[in-house]
């Protein structure tokens, strides 16, 4: 176990945050989510929440200042979002702080980015339209 990281970010998780550079994108995905059919790597994180590894990595991931560094799927035509999901998202990653907004795009064209992601991490979030894109950034010199 390493000092001043969260236990439930996997070494694979850990390593794959490593390895992305500046505009590479991942998704944490809702136990729905058909990641091994999309095509990058999936990492497992069965059992937490969506939230719970936002806030776990967060200290350690800078999102990218020139792009929109937050994405989630909008919902299908005739469906209802639950807007206490992305509440949650944003609280886990900014507490009180505010931080920038959280983008929507259709189911497909969710599927397209998430097919030229870095990886997938497949969680136990229930939550329906629960998966959130984050896309990374330069971190900064100290």
């Amino acid at each position: 176990m390493l000092k001043n990281i969260s236990p439930i970010i996997s070494p694979a998780l850990l390593k794959t945050l490593a390895e992305m550079g500046h505009g590479d994108e991942i998704i944490f995905a809702d136990a729905h989510f058909p990641a091994h059919s999309l095509g990058p790597q999936v990492i497992r994180a069965d059992g937490l929440s969506v939230s719970a590894l936002l806030a776990a990595i967060i200290p350690l991931f800078e999102l990218d200042g020139y792009a929109d560094p937050l994405v989630m799927m909008a919902p299908v035509a005739g469906d209802s979002l639950d807007t206490a999901v992305e509440a949650r998202y944003r609280q886990a990653l900014f507490g009180e702080k505010g931080g920038p907004e959280i983008s929507r795009i259709d189911r497909f064209a969710f599927y397209d980015r998430a097919r030229g992601a870095f990886a997938i991490v497949v969680t136990g979030e229930m939550a329906k339209y629960g998966n959130i894109l984050l896309k990374k950034g330069v971190t900064p010199l100290a």
